[in-house]
């Protein structure tokens, strides 16, 4: 075992201790894309946003606003009730509706109740619709039309997928004086509704062949929730014998009331629980575990080898499920099957721990060091659950890049991706594989990327004079998609003026045009647009330069990003304003000229300035007064045939 991985082990030996039961391998769950096994809708008082105020207490009326989104389009109308204050209908009331495409039942005991809503009334409401709904895009404005249009807000509520609300009216004089919405408010105060829950998951086990189906419903733990009772109502399709089972968990000291209709079905219940019309006593539960692996292991405990919908809820006071009459298929995958997988715990600890998956708002990246995998031995190959995305491997890493539209990745609501890692050991002359399902957060912020063309292919950091560069903004927003705008994008480079791009959505600056982007789609929003960054002949050109981005909500959120990128001036091609061609060319013949008469004169200076002795030849014969030893001297020193024809 590698150094590296060593420090690991502590942590390997405490999350063993804590793993799932082993019977639940091979079922991973995932979402229900296909029509659901299950309706699942459930009470609460809690929206995802909303606000009270006591603005509405010096005015004619008070104000009630409630903004409906819908996750899928509903197949039955909403319905809405409005119940007065213990006083009865004692002051004018208006309702605020906005719900657009569907249809809505409207009912109240109050007869001047004014209703602005966008709906379809059915025909079962009791009020009468205003001929004049609110023009608005964002929350922001709404609530800005109301306050013009009233002058005050009593409540205000976003809701998600409801599938009936009862407001109760009333104003309370110590609620604060402005409406500021929040995130998960608590509208106890004056708002409850029943919202269908639209992220059942569901997996099968590998080896299954039984189409005995378990429903797993999990309530949250919250210690602050004051739910000490839950009213539970089942239905079942008529003449349907079913061979199923419900499995119902939550903390132990909360009691469940059950009522069945036209079910013939097997429970387990943690806590203590009353049938309805059966047995009206209390009746003690047993301990059921408290993770999904742990409930899903239970399941199978009992021979139930699909798990046709598991479902997360909050604690709630009251819960209907539907089961749908719908006949339980396994899904099987449209790609190879692997391996069968292990039971082996190690893996699943190790990379949970490693957590080496990490997502942008267009991919998924997995980066793992072999060191790391020591423990687990032998790993040869990895995949993701389309068993044809391999990662890349070297001395040093295992690595694997894709876009979240490939590779089996499936986007879930609120900003996440799943997908398997499938870890492939050599065991001999076989292979054995590991599958770990995992989650992988999309974060929610701004991605800024630089691309050399307008394919939009590849990104990089490098800016180049006087070409054209193009921008991508992108950002996941599963709230409001709509409502998000690319605000503005500045271009800051050292030494000159900042440079407006785009604002608002539009080009700003010179050369820069907005290109049309593609479709939103899941939340993920695309802006494009070009520019060039212009350089003056003879200017000074920058190492770098920062490209700055904003984007956000009409409500003012805004997110902010920076991106660095080096500036490149390239080679450009000589224009008319400088030297043409014949003076580069007369030019370069000057210097050569000039180069030539400097060698020759230096030549000629050298040839007429060197000793005499070296300039003239020796002589075949030599003068009478010169003595022997001199004629000695001369023929030791030269080693030409002349001098050797002396000397004889």
């Amino acid at each position: 075992m590698g150094p590296r991985a060593a420090p690991l082990l502590p942590l390997l030996l405490a999350l063993l201790g804590r793993t799932d039961p082993g019977r639940a391998e091979g079922c991973d769950l995932q979402p229900v894309t296909a029509e659901p096994p299950i309706t699942l809708s459930y009470a609460t008082s809690t929206v995802p946003r909303g606000c009270v105020s006591s603005s509405s207490l010096s005015t004619s009326h008070e104000v009630h606003v409630l903004s409906v989104e819908w996750s899928k389009v509903p197949a039955l109308p909403l319905k809405v009730l409005v119940t007065p204050r213990a006083g009865g209908c004692t002051r004018s009331a208006v309702l605020i509706l906005l719900c657009s495409y569907c249809s809505a039942t409207i009912t109240s005991p109050c007869p001047d109740l004014l209703v602005h809503t966008d709906a379809h009334l059915s025909s079962g409401s009791t009020v009468t619709k205003s001929p004049k709904p609110p023009v608005a895009t964002g929350e922001r404005q709404l609530l800005a039309w109301v306050e013009d249009n009233y002058g005050g807000i009593t409540s205000y509520s976003e809701l998600r997928d409801p599938r009936s609300v009862q407001l109760r009216l009333g104003e309370d004089a110590g609620n604060p004086p402005d409406c500021i919405p929040q995130k998960h408010f608590n509208a106890t105060q004056h708002l409850e509704t029943e919202v269908f829950f639209h992220g059942v998951k569901g997996c099968a086990h590998g080896d299954a062949q039984s189409t005995r189906a378990a429903h797993i419903i999990h309530l949250q733990h919250d210690p602050s929730s004051p739910v000490t009772e839950v009213n539970l109502s089942l239905s079942c399709p008529k003449g349907v014998i079913t061979n199923q089972i419900l499995i119902l968990q939550s903390r132990t000291n909360l009691t469940w009331s059950l009522s069945f209709n036209n079910c013939d079905i097997q429970f387990l219940v943690s806590g203590n629980y009353t049938i309805a019309a059966i047995a009206p006593r209390l009746l003690p539960g047993e301990l059921l575990p408290d993770t999904e692996r742990g409930l899903i292991a239970k399941a199978f405990e009992k021979n139930y080898s699909v798990i046709a919908s598991y479902s997360t809820i909050p604690a709630s006071a009251r819960i209907s499920l539907e089961i749908q009459k719908h006949e339980v298929v396994r899904r099987t995958s449209e790609t190879p099957t692997p391996p069968a997988p292990t039971a082996d715990p190690l893996p699943y600890a190790l990379l949970f721990m490693l957590q080496p998956w990490k997502c942008t708002d267009e991919t998924m990246e997995i980066v793992i060091d072999r060191s790391h995998l020591e423990p687990i031995k032998d790993v040869v190959n990895i995949t993701l659950r389309d068993l044809s995305c391999q990662a890349e491997k070297n001395a040093t890493h295992f690595m694997l890049k894709t876009p979240l539209s490939h590779c089996g990745t499936l986007l879930e609501g609120r900003g996440h991706a799943n997908n398997e890692l499938i870890l492939s050991q050599a065991k001999g002359a076989a292979l054995r594989s590991v599958r770990v399902a995992f989650q992988c957060k999309i974060p929610r912020e701004l991605f800024l990327r630089l691309f050399p063309t307008a394919a939009f292919e590849v990104p990089q950091t490098e800016l180049e004079v006087n070409k054209e560069a193009f921008v991508q903004a992108s950002m996941r927003w599963e709230d409001h998609p709509a409502d998000l705008q690319l605000k503005e994008c500045w271009l800051v480079a050292p030494g000159r003026e900042p440079e407006l791009l785009v604002q608002g959505g539009e080009a700003r600056g010179e050369g820069v045009a907005v290109m049309e982007g593609p479709p939103s789609t899941r939340g993920r929003k695309v802006w494009r647009f070009r520019f060039t960054y212009a350089v003056p002949e003879g200017g000074r050109v920058p190492f770098s330069a920062t490209l700055k981005c904003k984007a956000g909500l009409q409500n003012n959120t805004i997110f902010e990003k920076v991106l660095e990128v080096t500036v490149k001036d390239s080679w450009r091609p000589p224009n008319t304003r400088g030297l043409g061609l014949a003076a580069v060319l007369g030019i370069t013949f000057g210097a050569f000229l000039i180069g030539a008469l400097l060698t020759a004169g230096l030549w000629y200076i050298y040839s007429h300035t060197r000793p005499i002795s070296k300039l003239q030849p020796v002589s075949s014969t030599a003068p009478a007064s010169e003595s022997s030893s001199t004629n000695h001297s001369i023929g030791s020193t030269q080693s030409t045939p002349c001098s050797t024809s002396s000397m004889a």
